[in-house]
């Protein structure tokens, strides 16, 4: 997506007033490194049923993390790259709409077979449409035959009707590549002079009957435009005109950080999703998103993209489900002490007690370190390769903490197998992480710092090759 506009910023927050001007961009894929490219496609094989069950349909779904778009959907190659190198898991994908630069004859990768390999994968998907766009806007290319009409005629009947015409469109496209209903279809409307008041009414028109033709299809409706304009626009309306206007259910704001401040995701502080133009309260919590970040290249695993960035959060976010019992007992440390016959403490018990799931101690839970529990550790110990020493040395707590199933683990994870991650590394590097089961920034500079101790690329992203090392017991 590109942001094509002439605007001012008026904001401490882009660092006083500063005009920006975009050109179009067009995207482009360049693999850079076969061996990673192969590497990463034979992980994400094995990944296929670690993400989770089938794929669900309905996307994005409630999701806290960040996304890329580029107008020619990537190969499948270079998305099997991404889904284990980078931080992104949240997808822009150009589907309909006359005005696209990467119209059908160029969207070589995407179809319906694409789509269901990127669900199952845990991508999650945001589909959008460049239409007609507003009748003041900037951008030269766009025909008159390309813009929304100014007619104010019946309320500008031939607006709305045109919005009608680009959702049942656009649904057509999203049907025939096998996108669910309940899914978010986005809308890209690209800056305009908000202050020409035809514009801006047509504009609004069009977009109120985008969403109401959506609902009535099954589908949720989705805004893409520049905070300044659009949004704005749309925000304007919600508030001082309730009631004349149907809402999108989710705005993707076009908000881009100043370049001085621009760091990589997702070891950095997460963009904010306030705005300068639009009210704290519009569409939040959970159906806000900001592209914070123009065209430029990055590279994962060997393959660099041109993208647009994005940090996301919808429905209910990334919300960790509710911890697992472990024998009544506390088993989450900051870190994890050595431990051997004779010693006590509640890290005794959390021992005993995952050593009992595990079924290699059968004894009580005694806050001492007693022959059984010595025992069940040597035969834990036996049963992973390491060292059967009986004590439990950093090396077999990791290990011990670890062990399960091994999800591709990532930004915007949540879930038990998180929880058993955030404990090895806190037991691996005395990481200090809170056990939340959500995968966050701080969790992101952990694992890089436990992959670069284990000489391993410091991706952030924990694949097999990760949970690997984790689980038998190296640090």
């Amino acid at each position: 997506m590109v942001l094509v506009s002439v605007q001012l910023l008026r904001s401490s927050f882009f660092g006083g007033t500063v005009r920006l001007s975009f050109k179009p961009l067009r995207r482009t894929t360049v693999v850079l490194t076969t061996v990673a490219t192969l590497t990463a496609s034979l992980l994400t094989a094995s990944l296929l049923t670690a993400t989770g069950a089938a794929a669900v349909r309905v996307t994005p779904g409630s999701f806290t993390g960040y996304g890329f778009d580029q107008c020619i959907a990537p190969s499948q190659t270079d998305m099997d790259t991404w889904l284990t190198t980078s931080p992104y898991w949240a997808v822009g994908i150009y589907i309909a709409g006359d005005n696209r630069y990467c119209g059908d004859d160029k969207q070589i990768n995407l179809d319906a077979t694409w789509v269901s390999t990127q669900l199952r994968n845990g991508w999650r998907l945001l589909p959008l449409t460049v239409g007609l766009q507003a009748s003041c806007s900037s951008v030269d290319r766009y025909e008159r035959r390309d813009r929304i009409s100014p007619d104010p005629t019946n309320d500008y009947a031939t607006a709305r009707e045109q919005g009608r015409t680009e959702a049942a469109s656009t649904v057509v496209a999203a049907r025939a590549l096998g996108i669910a209903a309940r899914s978010t279809l986005w809308f890209d409307l690209e800056h305009f002079d908000e202050d020409n008041t035809r514009c801006r009414e047509s504009a609004l028109g069009f977009l109120s009957a985008w969403s109401h033709k959506l609902h009535a299809l099954g589908y949720q409706s989705g805004v893409y435009s520049s905070a300044s304009s659009g949004i704005r626009a749309l925000d304007d309306a919600r508030v001082l005109e309730p009631g004349r206007y149907t809402m999108p259910d989710q705005v993707w704001m076009a908000e881009w950080v100043k370049a001085a401040n621009y760091q990589e995701p997702p070891t950095a502080t997460p963009p904010t999703l306030l705005s300068t133009y639009v009210r704290d309260d519009a569409w939040m919590p959970g159906n806000r998103m900001r592209q914070y970040r123009g065209g430029h290249n990055e590279t994962y695993g060997g393959v660099t993209i041109n993208i647009d960035s994005n940090y996301l959060d919808l429905g209910r976010g990334s919300v960790a489900p509710r911890p697992l019992g472990h024998c009544h007992v506390q088993i989450d440390f900051p870190s994890y002490r050595r431990l051997s016959r004779g010693d006590d403490g509640d890290q005794v018990r959390a021992a005993q007690c995952l050593l009992r799931q595990k079924r290699f101690y059968q004894g009580d839970l005694t806050w001492r370190y007693t022959v059984p529990t010595v025992r069940a550790v040597r035969a834990f110990q036996g049963a992973h390769a390491l060292r059967a020493t009986g004590n439990l040395t950093r090396q077999t707590w990791t290990a011990l903490l670890s062990e399960g199933r091994s999800p591709l683990a990532k930004v915007g994870s949540a879930n038990h197998a998180v929880r058993r991650l955030q404990r090895a590394l806190n037991a691996a590097i005395s990481a200090q992480l809170p056990v939340t089961g959500v995968f966050d920034a701080a969790t992101t500079s952990a694992v890089r710092d436990y992959q670069r101790e284990r000489g391993m690329y410091r991706t952030g992203v924990v694949a097999v090759d990760t949970w690997a090392e984790l689980q038998s017991g190296r640090r």
